[in-house]
């Protein structure tokens, strides 16, 4: 069964199952990627249209958003589900945006794109598969869209890196429990961590979300990025992440 949910972003709304639904991971994704957070973002500056791709679209939450807070770009989001994609493209016409953005469904290895993509964002699945764990043997859609079945970190570095012009920027959700595995990846692809972020879910929590900004051939250098607490202590968002939904 789907629902249809409006994410506050405009006049955007995105198709996902019942029972199930987007996070804070992809909001806060779109944030990094257009610049809200600190980092060095994308911006419509130039008269051609940014060319963005979104790994691991799901539904496309992501990518509706980026462009939303971009003003426009045009956007390419891949993923290996069929379901996830349909839902994507019926949202996609059902915003009106089927002009600007569209929706392949692929295995992240098999994608076969030219390096012209200004920036690529990627919400990747955040679990390695392990072959006993209930699920595994006959994955469904939401065990795929959170463990590494047929792709791992690296093959999503390696999918970025081909896609990106040289300079193009490489932005992702991960958790801080994979950075190193993060890194190693990145680099192997030719890909420099440039910018790091730190996600609470409240003031005095270990981190459980991780931003990371990366630049195609770039030189070494890393920025720590101020730490961003997503609840209050009674609950609520914090203003930062009312800013990020757009609601103050």
């Amino acid at each position: 069964m789907e629902r249809i949910d409006d994410t506050g972003f405009g006049d955007i709304r995105v198709i996902q199952n019942r029972g199930s639904g987007y996070g804070v991971d992809a909001v806060l994704l779109a944030a990094f990627a257009a610049g809200e957070t600190g980092a060095k973002g994308q911006t419509k500056g130039s008269a051609e249209p940014l060319r963005i791709a979104d790994l691991g679209t799901g539904c496309g939450v992501a990518a509706f958003i980026l462009h939303h807070k971009l003003g426009g770009a045009v956007m390419t989001g891949y993923d290996i589900s069929p379901n996830s994609i349909e839902r994507a493209r019926k949202a996609c016409t059902m915003n009106g945006l089927s002009a600007d953005i569209g929706f392949v469904c692929t295995d992240i290895k098999n994608i076969d794109a030219p390096a012209c993509f200004d920036a690529v964002i990627t919400n990747p699945p955040y679990f390695r598969r392990t072959p006993d764990e209930p699920g595994a043997a006959k994955p469904d859609e939401r065990y795929v869209a959170r463990h590494e079945t047929t792709a791992d970190i690296s093959d999503f570095a390696a999918a970025a890196a081909m896609m990106l012009r040289a300079g193009g920027h490489l932005y992702m959700v991960h958790r801080p429990d994979r950075l190193a595995d993060i890194f190693s990846a990145m680099r192997a692809a030719g890909i420099e961590p440039k910018e790091m972020q730190l996600v609470v879910p409240r003031a005095e929590k270990a981190a459980n979300i991780l931003l990371i900004h990366g630049i195609k051939g770039a030189g070494s250098e890393l920025r720590m990025l101020p730490q961003i607490s997503v609840h209050t202590a009674d609950g609520g968002y914090t203003d930062e992440i009312l800013k990020y939904y757009e609601r103050v």
